[in-house]
């Protein structure tokens, strides 16, 4: 940079506002984050197309396998009693599975909280959650991709495979209509 340009730069970043730089910075942390739901809007696939192994035991005390899966869409989301945005996403997690498990879908609800079990019973149950829900340890979330942020949902074809992985509350919602087209193959 020249001598005289770093005036002229000066000037242009003094006109925008500490309002405009804070808009700019959240809007770039959030970016990478909504990207995967306006994939699962448009229908752009996750890159990573694993196909997760995985045995986990409900609280219900059924077991349920990602071989026993097969077949049926499976949307797990990875949730935990203490996190605020899963207990907003929930209802809408509850209503998905309602609308579409006639066709095939399964809602698996993988909890990470550690302790003792009634703490998640007595949790889903004053919410009125149906939907099947284990806890899980690392080697499950290992399984699935890894997660680095609560709530996480993955939706999971027929053939196995992840098709759609978001993070955040408004999982469901985004994830609508790729849930539609999974169960449509």
């Amino acid at each position: 940079m020249t001598v005289s340009s770093a005036p002229r730069l000066k000037r242009l970043l003094s006109r925008f506002h500490w309002t405009t730089w804070l808009t700019l910075a959240v809007g770039l942390w959030m970016l990478p984050r909504l990207l995967p739901h306006v994939g699962a809007l448009v229908n752009v696939t996750a890159r990573d197309q694993s196909t997760p192994t995985f045995t986990v035991r409900t609280l219900a005390d059924s077991a349920i396998t990602s071989a026993s899966l097969r077949g049926r869409v499976v949307l797990v989301n990875v949730w935990a009693t203490w996190c605020a945005p899963c207990r907003v996403e929930m209802p809408l997690l509850e209503a998905t599975w309602d609308r579409h498990r006639a066709a095939g879908l399964v809602v698996l609800g993988a909890s990470v909280d550690q302790g003792d079990p009634q703490t998640v019973r007595d949790f889903i149950s004053a919410r009125g959650i149906s939907y099947p829900i284990a806890i899980v340890g690392p080697e499950v979330i290992r399984a699935l991709g890894g997660v680095v942020g609560y709530p996480t949902s993955i939706l999971i074809g027929r053939d196995g495979r992840v098709r759609h992985r978001v993070m955040g509350p408004i999982g469901p919602l985004s994830l609508e209509p790729a849930i539609r087209r999974a169960l449509a193959e």
